[in-house]
């Protein structure tokens, strides 16, 4: 009869490991486990019953690094369960079904209608709450590490009689093509034609399991409880990819203790979440902004996959809730490495080794890489701004791992390098942004900031092979390159390589009087690309030109010029200031302008700091204050964080949970 129902089902999901693994990342318990973790409750709003397979009009909650995902149902019904998995696994992420495993409750032959209660979310797992006249129930979720989930069912005996209770579980229609299930020692396989890897769904060997047909199965358990009696049933589901044991993750499952687990789940987060909001600016001490915290370390969270396919190290995506963004970028991954950094220093230095991994001979960084080259290939057309320096140096300074600088330094300089060989058209020692392929599309793409009014007239040279240039030398380019000059000073002096650390302050001094010369201009008060030559600025203020400000190669007089630009509400100081181009200019169009108008959190954070570097500490907190009450839904519950956000009307714009958003919130919140 229960099957006659739609059901709500639970996949515990994930790619397999041993709890001793470190895609569990299990911390020290903490006494006070839930001071700080009760700051997640309902951060975000998971609810969502998905229409169809590509339906992404809620969000979805995953930890430790696992490719899939859950929520609750939007609408309670009788049956027990969430709503998933969403599968990253396969076709850049798709519902399995609206609900793979889904309980009914009968007691003593007789169906039970249960009255759903509450559904609570905090960063270490998802709740559900129902009752009856004879019966409190407790579902949980969360994850035991990337590759398995864990599902509870605590059962209460609430009447004054002996019960018998049978929990009936199955599954919802499966709602994409390719999936067959089978059945084996009280475990449903799930296979899938559109992906290498494989689900199981482990129960209790007292669980009797059995398939209806290919696409559905049915189990049964059944429990007496006596008045007051408690009872816990647990379900495991797995989604493994081959380079990973199915059989080890299988007796880790036998062996599991849901309890203690749990609780080291709690506390590792109590712990993250602890260690960014004790370390807020005093001038953030408002209960708001721990609100913000909780949200962003929830959001990078929910982006964190494990390796699998093509991708040989842990990261984040920029978004997994946007289609096109599964997969790794350079300076995402350089953004995100800094905003880990404040909580979890193993997965920074993993973020980073990711992009790491594919770097060329000649120390070229690729653009982006998947997991899947069959769905989306790595892109090797381009690179991105060169900011792992930056990254490297702030996950130093958290744990002072001078072994992590030894590793990353050779490949940094490496890619240091690289720019000077293949993106100095002139030889100059200004770079330009560029191509491998000599597309100018590829080229525009390498400076992040893709339809930039910058380069709405800019040509491609040919360097050598497979090296080309943008006609025109850009100020934040070289700015960035001044920056990881002075970084690469700071990480040869950890290793001992003194002679090129001095080496490269010598170098860095010399790009900072060519910065400060050829794009400034001193009319407009502001930093610009410039032609080839230098002789020409490129106008139409943007982002860029406070790049400086964050590198400190500007001069003081010359900050003092920008920021007052920075604060002018009629260009930079909007709703949500420190946008991507001035709110005055004629091309200015942030709903139909990707890099033309809207707010991107990065760009906003570089500006920030820009102030700060040169003494303008009281504009830079009123600006960050009036950035997070600015864009909508980085306060308050529910909402995810955007990509980037409307300066004029604070709009969220584009994909929702976007990595750096969150990223670039913790740093602003943040006391280096």
């Amino acid at each position: 009869m229960y099957l006659k129902k739609t059901i709500k089902y639970l996949m515990v999901f994930g790619l397999l490991f041993h709890l001793s693994c470190n895609t569990s990342k299990e911390s020290p318990k903490d006494e006070n486990t839930t001071d700080f973790l009760n700051f997640s409750k309902d951060i975000l709003d998971y609810h969502i019953t998905p229409k169809d397979a590509k339906d992404r009009s809620g969000l979805m909650f995953s930890d430790q690094g696992a490719w899939f995902a859950y929520g609750h149902h939007k609408e309670s019904n009788e049956s027990i369960g969430f709503s998933g998995p969403f599968l990253m696994t396969q076709q850049n992420g798709v519902w399995l079904t609206t609900s793979f495993i889904s309980a009914m409750i009968n007691v003593d032959n007789n169906y039970e209608s249960l009255s759903f209660k509450s559904s609570h979310s905090y960063a270490s797992h998802l709740e559900n709450r129902y009752s009856s006249e004879r019966l409190s129930v407790i579902e949980t979720l969360f994850f035991k590490n990337g590759h398995t989930a864990l599902f509870q069912t605590k059962i209460k005996n609430t009447g004054t009689e002996t019960i018998d209770v049978e929990m009936l579980w199955g599954n919802a229609p499966i709602l994409i093509e390719g999936i067959s299930l089978s059945e084996n020692d009280h475990t449903i396989t799930i296979n899938s034609t559109k992906t290498d890897a494989i689900g199981y769904l482990t129960f209790s060997k007292n669980t009797q399991v059995e398939l209806v047909d290919s696409l559905q199965y049915k189990a049964k358990e059944v429990l007496t409880l006596k008045p007051n009696e408690t009872k816990e049933i647990v379900v495991a589901q797995t989604f493994i990819f081959p380079e990973y044991s199915w059989e080890e993750e299988k007796q880790s499952i036998a062996n599991v203790n849901f309890d203690s687990v749990f609780e080291v789940r709690k506390s590792e987060k109590n712990n993250q979440l602890k260690a960014i909001i004790e370390n807020r600016k005093l001038e953030f001490k408002d209960d708001k902004y721990v609100g913000v915290l909780a949200k962003s370390h929830l959001t990078l969270q929910n982006n964190w996959r494990i390796p699998a396919g093509e991708l040989t190290n842990e990261g984040l995506f920029p978004s997994y809730h946007y289609t096109g963004f599964h997969g790794f970028w350079a300076w995402d991954s350089w953004k995100h490495a800094v905003g880990l950094a404040y909580y979890d220093i193993d997965l920074a230095k993993n973020q980073m080794r990711a992009m790491f991994d594919f770097q060329s001979d000649d120390g070229f960084i690729v653009d982006c890489i998947f997991r899947d080259t069959t769905i989306e290939a790595h892109n090797y057309r381009d690179t991105k701004p060169p900011l792992s320096a930056w990254a490297v140096s702030k996950i130093y300074e958290k744990d002072k791992d001078a072994e992590f600088v030894k590793e990353m330094y050779p490949k940094i300089k490496k890619y240091h390098e690289w720019w000077y060989a293949k993106r100095d058209h002139d030889q100059d020692g200004l770079c330009e942004y560029g191509s491998t392929d000599g597309t100018v599309i590829a080229a525009k793409w390498e400076s992040g900031m893709d339809n930039a009014i910058r380069f709405d007239d800019s040509k491609i040279l040919k360097n050598g092979e497979g090296a080309y240039s943008l006609d025109q030398e850009s100020v934040d380019l070289n700015a960035y390159l001044y920056a990881e000059k002075l970084y690469l000073s700071e990480l040869a002096e950890i290793i001992n390589k003194l002679e090129e650390a001095k080496s490269y302050k010598d170098e860095a001094a010399l790009l900072k009087d060519k910065i400060q010369e050829q794009f400034y201009d001193p009319e407009d008060g502001w930093f610009y690309d410039t032609t080839l030559d230098g002789k020409t600025f490129i106008k139409g203020e943007g982002s860029e030109g406070w790049t400086a400000l964050w590198a400190n190669a500007a001069t003081q007089e010359q900050a003092n010029a920008i920021t007052l630009n920075m604060m002018d509400p009629e260009k930079f100081y909007t709703k949500v200031p420190f946008q991507t181009m001035s709110a005055d200019h004629e091309k200015f169009n942030p709903l139909r302008g990707y890099w033309r108008g809207p707010n991107w959190l990065d760009q906003a954070y570089f500006g920030v700091q820009g102030l700060r570097n040169y003494g303008f500490n009281t504009e830079a907190d009123q600006a960050t204050i009036q950035i997070i009450e600015g864009a909508n839904g980085v306060l308050g519950k529910g909402k995810a964080i955007r990509e980037n956000y409307h300066p004029i009307t604070g709009e969220g714009l584009n994909a929702q949970n976007f990595s750096w958003s969150a990223g670039h919130l913790i740093m602003l919140l943040q006391n280096d």
